[in-house]
């Protein structure tokens, strides 16, 4: 004897199948493009590329809305007063309160002067050794690099040699100078290559990230360094971190590159991208290292840098930033 299903449940499950076609006929299944495909459509591009002044004044209110860089990038006195109940953006439930300790360590207020020219944010890919950019980049107004890159005499003629802004993450001081725990002298004497450069830490982000950052701060302090640290506000991080999840790219984290290029969009008149190719082959379809100076992998599953790619390669597209993969142009002759 064979059961039969009532009616109403056929009737139930064939409403719900109608549904879920029509869903992904209006929505269909999006796959991210495979690094053959993005290869070809960079190259598609070419070097044609055409300044968009209204798309730059358009998307520097939109950060301007939603996150407002100017005055939000950095903890500052003005915007963080005793009292204020820092929030960490990267872990629930985790805050510290601004007190007579903390508070003295952050300046007074943004201490940029806005708005800057023509920013340089150069990131750290693969792609750039031998690009010959780093007269390029050293041309620009305002340099921003991420998480203490190596800028030693082998590397310049690709990444330049000045910074104005370096990004520091925990990690970095954890696992290079462990912690700062037992020597600060190497710490110290490796950031004499970044000048007299503001070192931008992510300090109130996760937890474990905190004591590393102001034993940072401290050493530098110290030893009478020429740099600044500012850390970065955990408000801000959090808005541009919705921001760019409401435009498609999903990860645990953005990547310390899509920070910069956010905090540079909304600081900057002209942003020019390098080093910002997070693929295993070059437009040549030749293997590259993932960064310039190692071949080291970051977590899978914790960024999602080729989402990230076809973001700012859209606003490049559309003339509100460049961003140069491969040969410079200086350099292809």
């Amino acid at each position: 004897m064979f059961l039969r299903c009532p009616r109403s449940k056929l009737s139930v499950w064939a409403a719900l199948c109608v549904l879920v076609l029509c869903w992904l006929y209006i929505y269909p299944v999006y796959r991210l493009p495979s690094d053959k495909e993005i290869v070809n459509e960079v190259l598609r591009q070419g070097q044609v590329w055409k300044k968009n002044q209204t798309g730059i004044h358009l998307f520097r209110n939109l950060l301007k809305v939603c996150c407002d860089p100017r005055k939000m990038f950095a903890v500052t006195k003005e915007n963080s007063p005793l009292g204020k109940v820092l929030w960490y953006d990267g872990e629930l439930y985790h805050s510290r309160t601004v007190n007579n300790d903390t508070y003295p360590l952050f300046v007074q207020e943004t201490p940029l002067q806005v708005p800057l020219k023509r920013c340089a944010v150069v990131g750290n890919g693969g792609v750039l050794k031998r690009s010959g950019c780093g007269r390029d980049i050293d041309r620009a107004d305002f340099i921003l690099r991420c998480n203490l890159p190596p800028l030693s005499k082998e590397y310049t003629e690709d990444v330049g040699k000045r910074t104005h802004l370096v990004t520091a993450n925990p990690s970095i001081i954890e696992k290079r100078f462990q912690n700062l725990l037992w020597s600060r002298k190497a710490f110290v004497d490796s950031m004499k290559a970044y000048g007299s450069s503001y070192v931008y830490m992510p300090a109130f982000s996760m937890k474990p990230g905190t004591e590393p950052s102001l034993r940072a701060y401290h050493a530098l302090a110290d030893s009478g360094s020429n740099l600044t640290v500012l850390f970065a506000n955990p408000d801000f991080l959090r808005s541009v971190g919705r921001f760019w999840k409401g435009r498609g790219v999903h990860a645990k984290r953005l990547s310390t590159g899509l920070f910069l290029a956010s905090l540079a969009l909304g600081l900057c008149e002209d942003v020019d991208l390098y080093g910002f190719w997070p693929f295993s082959v070059d437009l040549e379809e030749r293997p590259i290292s993932h960064h310039y100076y190692d071949n080291v992998l970051p977590f899978s599953g914790f960024h999602a840098m080729p989402e990230e790619f076809l973001q700012l390669w859209h606003l490049h597209k559309t003339g509100t930033l460049r961003m140069h993969i491969g040969r410079c142009p200086e350099a292809a002759g």
